[in-house]
């Protein structure tokens, strides 16, 4: 790896488009070193995590309504009739529709449970929404298994280095900025376009996927699932004007009135951007991780550490006060220090309350655990013991945790420490630094996890038989067909759908 140094430009300046980060980008991208064996694995085992929980989130209003859009923009046909289209989750693979919107409505699936994978360094991201883009676009121009794990370990290495270099939240910035580029340079990769080309794509998905952080902040709606869709939906976009001639802003990062000078540190700030060299290995997903519940990232150690401190506490009405220590981004974001009275709420939004860690640790608390529905249930959260235990909770920094976060290899931790009061004086405490199913947990999560947590999030939702259909394809992932990756989706009865969207435009 190297790191590049990426600062803003005066239009006055020389700045050669291969000293651009667009353009490195794309050179990564394009770079046609072979994907190695464990990155084709764990490329499979987040197809088959994406697909988990989208399963899961089929029936929901938001999934609901992005997939009635897509299905209002059906698939073209050359002349020669071939298929130009992408399928739905959900629905027979025979419907197909115009590849951006299935990336669109795939992608809200994909994100609406918060349930998929995640990487946290100077920004935060889920670098499986690159997947939903990359794979209908495979799909509807007649790529094979090949070609699409080459334009996922490029759409992950490109999320994941961007992530490593250059924060966003502290400008408000939403993370789909950093998506937008890597899913376009994923799709380069896919299918083998130039550099040239897709360095333009690049410009052109950071211009437009380039939004406020609003989307996670006070009152969460919906959006929050469709963001990843919306970039994912853009990036298809931007490499369809390049690949027919046309340019982008340039230089998008770091131009005078650019991305770099005017909405994040802006002049004589540089960032320190991490890229693989020239005939390097893309193994960026490899430093990424799933979630084995479905809240947000720096909740997964705390709820395994609620559910090891539960049996020792016994009597929960007994509880006077709980203090979670932890970094500065848990404490800010999901914590009391973002100043969110929603997060207190019981009548909060789903989306809120999976961005509040006091809610979270209450639950897991009561019960032992976490479910992607029951923990969320309006009535769970307005139990009244829930919400009187939640509002014993708070949390604060503790700049130790703060340097764990952002350190590098085995001392990073997402955790935090939790001091427990008694009514009698009594105090409980402990803490853990990463989640049980983390890389470097007590029980990291493998291929049987991926497929475990598939199957259970399935359940009852997609067939035993076409279970076994989407998980033999996944088996033989760099094998497949052009044919065969056109199938790398699922069915489900009608009645598992939901009921219909209310009518839009579409």
């Amino acid at each position: 790896m190297k790191l590049h140094d990426v600062r803003s430009y005066k239009s006055a300046e020389t700045l050669k488009r291969e000293d651009q980060l667009a353009w490195k980008l794309a050179a990564v991208a394009t770079d046609p070193v072979p994907v190695e064996d464990d990155v084709a694995e764990m490329i499979g085992n987040r197809v088959i995590d994406n697909a988990a929980v989208a399963a899961a989130s089929l029936a929901r209003r938001p999934v609901r309504s992005a997939r009635a859009q897509a299905l209002g923009h059906p698939s073209a046909h050359t002349a020669g009739g071939a298929n130009r289209g992408a399928p739905l989750f959900g629905t027979a693979a025979t419907v197909t529709v115009s590849p951006e919107w299935a990336a669109w409505a795939n992608g809200v699936a994909v994100r609406e449970l918060d349930f998929h994978d995640t990487f946290l360094a100077a920004d935060y991201s889920h670098p499986g929404d690159n997947i939903p883009p990359v794979l209908a676009v495979a799909q509807s121009m007649g790529c094979d298994g090949a070609a699409l794990i080459r334009g996922l370990a490029a759409g992950y290495e490109l999320q994941v280095d961007l992530v490593k270099g250059i924060c966003l939240h502290e400008h408000k910035i939403d993370h789909i900025a950093h998506l937008g580029p890597s899913a376009a340079g994923g799709i380069g990769a896919l299918l083998g376009l130039s550099t040239e080309v897709t360095w333009q794509a690049i410009q052109q998905a950071l211009h437009t996927t380039t939004t406020t952080r609003q989307s996670r902040k006070g009152e969460i709606s919906s959006w929050k699932a469709y963001a990843p869709g919306f970039a994912g939906k853009m990036a298809i976009e931007a490499v369809d004007r390049a690949m027919r001639g046309e340019g982008a802003p340039s230089p998008a990062y770091e131009g005078e009135d650019g991305f770099i000078a005017w909405l994040l540190s802006g002049p004589g700030h540089v960032y320190h951007v991490p890229l693989p060299e020239p005939g390097e290995a893309k193994r960026a997903i490899l430093d990424t991780y799933t979630k084995e519940y479905s809240a947000e990232y720096q909740s997964q150690a705390l709820i395994d550490l609620a559910r090891r401190m539960g049996p020792e506490i016994g009597d929960l009405e007994q509880i006077k006060s709980i203090l979670i220590e932890t970094s500065h981004h848990t404490h800010n974001v999901i914590g009391t220090g973002a100043n969110d009275p929603q997060k207190m709420d019981p009548n909060a939004s789903r989306e809120t309350l999976d961005h509040s860690i006091m809610y979270i640790f209450a639950v897991a608390l009561e019960d032992g655990g976490w479910h992607h529905e029951k923990s969320y249930a309006p009535e769970r959260a307005r139990r009244p013991s829930t919400v009187a235990l939640w509002h014993k909770i708070s949390t604060c920094e503790d700049p130790a945790w703060t340097k764990r976060y952002h350190a590098a290899g085995t001392d990073k931790a997402f955790g935090g420490k939790v001091i427990i009061t008694m009514q009698d004086g009594r105090t409980i405490t402990d803490e853990l630094a990463v989640a049980d199913a983390h890389p470097a947990g007590a029980r990291p999560f493998a291929r049987p996890d991926y497929i475990r947590k598939f199957r259970e999030l399935s359940d009852g939702i997609i067939e035993p038989a076409e279970q076994e259909r989407f998980l033999s394809l996944v088996d033989r992932l760099p094998a497949l067909s052009p044919e065969e990756v056109t199938q790398l989706t699922f069915t489900v009865p009608a009645d598992r759908l939901g009921e219909d969207s209310p009518a839009g435009i579409f």
